[in-house]
């Protein structure tokens, strides 16, 4: 449930998209669309929960600033921007983190649900910062060199895809520290 929770603005955001007879306004209509459903979505977390993701806020943060940016200049470039900077901040709140506070964001996101040696929550924590470097790298590429159909296609479609590749190799990887939990604490 959480995930289509936190997945309600890019779905929005690429229905709306598509609704329009007016192709050249598309971008603009879904680009609204997205800043409102990311509005009610902070919205009703807080009301639910009395709190906010901070994976929420930042989104939020970008869409306002990136989607208010298009709506305002009138400029689909820096709604496209909005993927590339969600990921960049999250890479560099990781890395960050990591080596300025000696915090794990990973470890402390799951660490209730698995037990991992040090040297692995590193290695996974770092992973996740270049994946997300990545993944901001590759936006930026389908932003600049495809049109913009096919760029909203690859956010909904697309980045969902690597994400579950993603985190399908990291469940290899982290396999062979939870197969014995007798181990786990050993390595």
């Amino acid at each position: 449930m959480k995930f289509l929770f936190d997945f309600f603005p890019i779905l929005a955001f690429f229905i709306a998209f598509y609704l329009p007879a007016d192709r050249d306004q598309a971008i603009y209509i879904a680009t609204a669309t997205a800043i409102i459903a990311s509005v009610i979505q902070i919205g009703f977390y807080w009301y639910r929960n009395k709190r906010v993701e901070k994976m929420h806020l930042i989104t939020l943060f970008m869409i306002l600033i990136l989607g208010g940016a298009t709506l305002l200049l009138h400029d689909e470039r820096f709604i496209k921007w909005k993927p590339t900077a969600v990921y960049w901040a999250f890479a560099m709140i990781i890395t960050g983190s990591q080596y300025l506070t000696g915090k794990n964001i990973m470890k402390s996101i799951l660490g209730q649900q698995i037990d991992l040696p040090d040297p692995v929550w590193r290695t996974l924590n770092l992973s996740w910062a270049g994946f997300f470097s990545v993944v901001g790298i590759i936006n930026l590429y389908i932003a600049y060199n495809f049109s913009t159909e096919f760029w909203v296609n690859f956010k909904m479609f697309g980045m969902l895809g690597l994400f579950f590749l993603f985190a399908i190799g990291q469940s290899f990887y982290l396999a062979k520290y939870l197969s014995d939990p007798e181990e786990t604490g050993k390595q």
